[in-house]
């Protein structure tokens, strides 16, 4: 399998201020994948529950939106990226130019269409790129085959996607963007509740930490008789 690369430079659009929402429940989610995919409708489905087909190439588009989450205000941020990803020889530059995307995220889906198979066979360097900017394992990752209504034009099997996700150690699912408002929804729903419980464990930890108590100092009065003690033993 040859690795992806771009076919142009690019820059992602500017990080946006989070809009105004209840203190440390704010979630950064980013949508990566090769042209065509479907990242920006499966973003605006999300979004506005509305289907539409084609768009024209963006630059890194950020969505920024308050959303319910199980009773909650969730300040949610999704970052679009450029689909200029092609497989051919060379991937050091669109890995790159996709760093500051990927470090901003705090958690990711890697999308590729079944009736593409170089799109799929995009998913592992981008994986494994992800794994380098962020070590920690817990960073949830999930793999989305979309375009599920289009089986006469399959190339990538679901055993496929399925494979190369038990091997990530990732979930998998196959939706289609057009089709399936709701499939669209669950996948962003769960990946912003397995981002929420990583901040909430992370959190945790640091609080954990931070009332560790002291070990005591030894009591001055307790050695002071001991040591009395065994000078009067050596004595006698």
């Amino acid at each position: 399998m040859r690795l992806p690369s771009m076919s142009q430079p690019f820059l992602l659009a500017p990080i946006a201020e989070c809009p105004a929402g209840p203190p440390g429940v704010q979630v950064r989610l980013a949508v990566l994948g090769a042209r065509g995919v479907g990242k920006s409708a499966m973003i605006v489905r999300f979004l506005t529950k509305r289907f539409i087909g084609d768009y024209e190439p963006n630059t890194g588009n950020l969505y920024s939106r308050l959303v319910h989450l199980e009773g909650d205000h969730v300040a949610l941020q999704i970052q679009d990226t450029p689909g200029c990803i092609q497989v051919q020889e060379d991937c050091v530059q669109v890995l790159d130019s996709l760093s500051r995307c990927v470090k901003w995220a705090e958690g990711f889906l890697l999308v590729y269409s079944i009736t593409d198979y170089s799109s799929y066979q995009s998913v592992l360097p981008l994986y494994q790129h992800i794994r380098k900017v962020h070590p920690d394992a817990r960073t949830p990752v999930i793999i989305v085959g979309n375009k599920a209504d289009l089986l006469h034009a399959r190339q990538v099997e679901a055993k496929e996607g399925l494979q190369l996700a038990n091997e990530l150690g990732s979930l998998f699912l196959e939706i289609s963007t057009s089709d399936d408002s709701q499939g669209v929804c669950n996948v962003f729903q769960y990946l912003c509740k397995e981002v929420s419980k990583l901040q909430h464990t992370s959190s945790t930890d640091r609080r954990r930490m931070s009332i560790i108590p002291r070990p005591k100092s030894p009591n001055m009065q307790d050695l002071k008789r001991r040591f009395k003690q065994a000078l009067s033993s050596k004595v006698k």
